[in-house]
């Protein structure tokens, strides 16, 4: 998203939410939370912690979430890819990926059983939606709510909308993120983001008195916890220690450049803010339709 698109009230709750004191404890556990071993057995960080794969997945989410919930057009294959910036092939690809994984299943439209339509599995709305969900989960924290606002994304139904809208976002104002060159540029690389929370979550750990403890950063235990190659994990850390971003040492951190712990803040804040809204929207959205059922 051109930082233009947001106005002078979203930059000055960003502000706002950084200057509160639960504000950093909670990113805190976001970063501890991002970095939990998947519970799927396929390599789920790997397959979908890259920037290109993840906007495949995230459309894919709003356009079954559109065709069946808001009368959306059919969510064929070559709907999802006239989407994306990758090219057909590679979408299609992907797609099958997906389906053998068995995080989409492929059915017949009911009207033309040529047509073929993609449907998410509860699975991929989980994953897909986990880092959305657990900015909401930071804000509860933060506002000390009780319930919670993210208990009620346990709901697959409430989360795949959560997903549908923000993609609806994205569709017409561009992604959020373009703003903040380092957060993209480690999530343009496979589990690259994973990476990024890990180490602001062990230099959170070394600073915020009662932040959650980091899990250890040696190139081994982070490449078992992500399943990716030990060597990529390497290559990751290598580029940003000559980009003097940050140093790890002995599976330990040991420099770290505060500019790049305030652009995640500044990035982190607007996604907090932008999620809360869609979420509280999403179920306020769902308290109205349970009403009217009853």
């Amino acid at each position: 998203m051109d930082a233009r698109m947001l106005d002078d009230d979203f930059f000055a709750r960003i502000a706002a939410l950084r200057r509160r004191s639960g504000f950093r404890p909670a990113l805190a556990l976001y970063c501890r939370t991002m970095t939990e071993p998947a519970q799927i057995v396929w390599p789920t960080h790997k397959m979908l912690n890259q920037f290109g794969r993840y906007v495949v997945s995230f459309m894919l989410i709003h356009n079954d979430y559109a065709w069946r919930h808001h009368r959306g057009p059919r969510p064929t294959l070559t709907a999802l890819q006239a989407m994306v910036v990758s090219s057909g092939r590679q979408t299609a690809a992907f797609v099958s990926t997906l389906k053998a994984a068995r995080f989409i299943t492929v059915e017949a439209d009911r009207e033309d059983a040529r047509i073929k339509l993609l449907k998410a599995a509860p699975a991929l709305v989980t994953e897909i939606g986990r880092s959305g969900r657990l900015f909401v989960a930071a804000m509860d924290m933060i506002d000390s709510r009780q319930p919670g606002v993210a208990e009620r994304l346990d709901c697959t139904d409430h989360l795949g909308e959560l997903i549908r809208r923000s993609a609806a976002h994205v569709l017409r104002h561009g992604m959020l993120i373009e703003p903040f060159p380092r957060v993209l540029r480690f999530a343009m690389r496979d589990c690259g983001y994973p990476l990024l929370t890990a180490v602001i979550g062990a230099h959170y750990a070394a600073t915020i008195p009662g932040a959650p403890a980091a899990p250890p950063l040696s190139l081994r235990m982070m490449a078992e916890r992500l399943r990716v190659s030990r060597a990529h994990i390497g290559n990751l850390v290598k580029e940003a220690e000559e980009a003097g971003w940050f140093q790890i040492t002995n599976g330990r951190l040991t420099m770290f450049d505060p500019s790049l712990q305030e652009e995640f803040e500044h990035w982190a804040a607007g996604q907090t803010i932008f999620y809360d809204d869609l979420a509280v929207a999403v179920c306020e959205a769902a308290s109205d339709r349970d009403r009217r059922v009853v």
